[in-house]
C-alpha cells in the first residue's frame, strides 16, 4: 500500500510539471491533473493540498536536476570565476522549460506564509540541495576562497543567485541572454572582490559586512 501510494503521489507530481511546462500554471487545475493521473479530485487534493504544494515539488525536482548538471560542469574546473560561473549556468539551464511559469511561480513564493517560499521551512531540504552547489563550488576553488569567507560565501552566493533567478523571471530576450550576459559579467567581479579581502582596509570592512549578514540570520 505504501509503495502504490508513493507511485500515485508520483504521478500526480510529475503530471502536474509537465503541465506547468506546456500551458502554465494559472491554466493548470487540481481537477484537470487529477483526470489526467487516473484519481479522483478528492484523491488528488489527500496527497497535494493546492497546487502551491506541487510548486514545492518543482523547486525540489529544480535543485535536484540543478546539482545534477553543476556537478559534470564543475568537473575539471579549478579557479572560483569559472567554477561559480558553471554553476550559475547549469540553474539557468535546467530552469529553461519553466520561463513562462516563473512570474506564476513568484507571485506564490513571494508570499511570506508560502509554502514554497524559499526561506520557508518547507523549503529546508530543496535550500539546502542548492547552497550544496555553491558549497561545492567554493570548496573545489583552487587557490582557496580567503578564509574568513569560506564558511559564509555559499550561502551569500545563493542569495546572490536568487536575485538573478528573479531578474532571469523578467527577462524577456530571446533565450534571456540578458541574465546569462548578467552571469558573466558579474561574475569576474566578484572573484576580484573576494582576491582584495586579503588586503588590510578592505579586510575591515568585509569583516563588518560578514557581521551584518550573521546578525540578520540570527
Amino acid at each position: 500500500m505504501a509503495v502504490k501510494s508513493e507511485q500515485t503521489r508520483q504521478r500526480l507530481a510529475d503530471i502536474a510539471l509537465r503541465m506547468f511546462r506546456e500551458i502554465g500554471f494559472e491554466q493548470t487545475t487540481m481537477r484537470a491533473i487529477a483526470a489526467e493521473a487516473g484519481v479522483s479530485v478528492g484523491n488528488a487534493y489527500y496527497y497535494f493540498a493546492s497546487k502551491d504544494d506541487l510548486v514545492q515539488e518543482l523547486y525540489s525536482q529544480v535543485q535536484a536536476e540543478h546539482a545534477a548538471k553543476a556537478e559534470q560542469a564543475l568537473a575539471g574546473l579549478t579557479d572560483l570565476a569559472g567554477r561559480l560561473k558553471a554553476a550559475l549556468h547549469a540553474g539557468l539551464d535546467v530552469m529553461a522549460p519553466y520561463h513562462r511559469f516563473g512570474a506564476d511561480f513568484v507571485a506564490t513564493a513571494i508570499r511570506p506564509t508560502s509554502p514554497v517560499n524559499p526561506f520557508a521551512g518547507q523549503s529546508t531540504a530543496a535550500r539546502e540541495a542548492s547552497l550544496g552547489i555553491f558549497r561545492a563550488a567554493v570548496e573545489g576553488a583552487r587557490p582557496a576562497a580567503p578564509k574568513k569567507l569560506r564558511a559564509d560565501l555559499p550561502e551569500l552566493l545563493w542569495l546572490g543567485y536568487m536575485g538573478i533567478a528573479l531578474f532571469w523571471v523578467y527577462d524577456t530576450s530571446e533565450g534571456q541572454r540578458r541574465t546569462r550576459k548578467l552571469v558573466d559579467g558579474a561574475v569576474p567581479l566578484i572573484a576580484r572582490g573576494l582576491s582584495l579581502a586579503r588586503i588590510p582596509g578592505v579586510s575591515k570592512v568585509l569583516d563588518d559586512v560578514l557581521s551584518l549578514s550573521r546578525s540578520i540570520r540570527d
